[in-house]
């Protein structure tokens, strides 16, 4: 177990603790504007301002701080390579499509470089190639597919023998002139935009409802906000209407080590395709050369204790590049959907829901893909045309994928549901060490315990108020998270992401409790 003060050394990540944002007051009366935003991240804060700049009032609410989620933890690849994509894209969605999605990409990297350039935004822009490379033979044969579909798609790509870097692989797959920076350093001057612009932002304020009727309104827990268009950037939609968004999305958990090496980094940004995942990127922190090495993906809530991605990690970036030291690490978590493709658009095709937009499913490629999002966003409530429009839409539906992850998803739901209520524990409370945490039983029922750096002890009732899953221990974070739907409380209870509304119960929970109540979220 990790002692107490490595964990508080890395509470932050290094984005965070290398830039002081604004504190914003939290939403205290009702009111009304154009165009409420709910989600302090790339999109929300890129769709914010974007439709202040043409005029509109813009209230954005966030539930924690901004940039406290997502974007705050991201590896910041500004780049249309995310993965292993466009030969799987043509095979499903067809060529045209597939071509669609890195238009929306670029198009939206083009405009961050914009951005920058027209506010002089100093935030370690740097121009880069990024590579995907294999190690085995199995995914030396899919990257010779992925580079075939570059040819079809006109995309500027090679495949390689070699990498820059010391890591000894199959083949590899470079991506030209693609691009990293500091996602904070670059969203904070758009923040002050905002609200240089007349645009409202409140922090600490929870939305968990909205309103339908003639006038759409977002209820938070103290508060009310009228509008006549409500977005949902939230990561995890904070409305769900008639969508059954957790039905078609799951959400897993990766990881980040940044360090200081001992070989010096050669530039490129750089991703295994083989699993376990690998990632490198160099990063400038407060003057500091830094390399940020990733990977380690895992559904939320199942898998091996966290330490053990960090390990590997570590392992992994002083084979490659020596470790003089580690500065910091973190974990993430993103949403992938059922066909890979962001859901980007009007909520559901409800008419009463028509003006309450979404989006969500980034498949841990946010920078561009929330910057996309953003700008689709802004033509929707604008009334304009929009080419990607169709492709993102929440509404589609592809029998082939979204068929069979939409079964294969549901059926792992329904089986950690059953494993989750069947589980037992050998733990007893009065056996936890201080800044421990475990499933234990209380009077025969499931509980989680953690005793924390003073010898204080937080007990939870263990299921989720989402949709009634088993929470397991998060000992490298110190949370509860559903294997289910992704939702993760804190130690105390308190929600940390979605799509939960409520916190974990001290006493026994009752599902019926979450469906109860004007700000109960449903």
């Amino acid at each position: 177990m990790a002692d107490q003060q490595t964990q508080e050394k890395f509470a932050e990540t290094s984005w965070q603790a290398s830039v002081d944002l604004p504190d914003f007051d939290p939403l205290k009366d009702d009111m009304k504007t154009d165009v409420v935003i709910v989600g302090g991240g790339i999109t929300g804060i890129t769709a914010a301002y974007l439709l202040v700049q043409e005029g509109f009032q813009v209230a954005l609410v966030e539930a924690g701080k901004l940039l406290n989620g997502t974007t705050g933890h991201t590896t910041a690849k500004v780049t249309a390579q995310h993965g292993l994509i466009y030969d799987e894209f043509i095979q499903h969605l067809g060529e045209t499509n597939a071509r669609l999605y890195y238009e929306a990409n670029m198009e939206a990297m083009a405009f961050i470089r914009e951005t920058i350039d027209k506010h002089g935004i100093n935030c370690d822009f740097r121009r880069q190639d990024a590579y995907i490379y294999a190690t085995t033979p199995k995914y030396k044969k899919k990257l010779e597919k992925e580079a075939a579909a570059y040819e079809k798609l006109n995309i500027d790509g090679d495949l390689l023998e070699e990498l820059p870097i010391d890591i000894n692989v199959k083949n590899a797959l470079v991506m030209k002139d693609q691009a990293q920076f500091h996602p904070l350093h670059y969203l904070a001057p758009l923040v002050q935009a905002i609200v240089d612009k007349g645009g409202r932002i409140f922090e600490n304020t929870t939305a968990v409802h909205v309103k339908r009727g003639e006038e759409l309104s977002v209820i938070t827990r103290e508060a009310d906000i009228q509008a006549k268009y409500i977005l949902s950037c939230s990561h995890f939609p904070f409305y769900e209407g008639t969508g059954f968004y957790f039905t078609r999305m799951h959400a897993e958990r990766s990881y980040v080590t940044a360090i200081k090496s001992k070989t010096a980094y050669p530039g490129g940004m750089y991703l295994s395709v083989d699993q376990p995942t690998r990632s490198l990127r160099s990063a400038n922190i407060e003057g500091e050369e830094l390399v940020l090495v990733g990977g380690e993906s895992h559904k939320t809530g199942q898998g091996i204790d966290t330490h053990e991605h960090y390990d590997a990690l570590q392992t992994f970036g002083d084979e490659v590049l020596g470790i003089e030291k580690q500065v910091n690490r973190w974990s993430t978590q993103d949403l992938t959907t059922l066909d890979k493709l962001p859901y980007v658009g009007h909520l559901t095709s409800q008419t009463s829901e028509q003006n309450i937009l979404v989006a969500t499913g980034y498949r841990k490629w946010g920078m561009t893909n929330g910057t996309a999002a953003a700008m689709l966003l802004r033509d929707i409530v604008q009334e304009k045309e929009n080419r990607f429009a169709d492709l993102f839409t929440p509404t589609r539906f592809h029998a082939d994928p979204s068929l069979k992850h939409f079964l294969r998803e549901n059926f792992d739901v329904a089986k950690h549901l059953v494993e989750g209520k069947a589980e037992s524990s050998n733990k007893e409370m009065k056996s936890l060490a201080k800044d421990e945490g475990a499933v234990v039983r209380v009077e025969g029922k499931r509980k989680g315990a953690y005793r924390d750096k003073d010898g204080d002890l937080h007990v939870v009732d263990t299921t989720c108020t989402h949709a009634g899953c088993e929470v397991n221990w998060n000992d490298g974070d110190r949370t509860w998270d559903c294997p289910c739907h992704g939702s993760r409380f804190s130690y105390t209870g308190e929600i940390i992401e979605g799509p939960a509304e409520k916190p974990l119960q001290k006493e026994e929970y009752k599902m019926i409790e979450s469906f109860m109540g004007d700000r109960a979220g449903y």
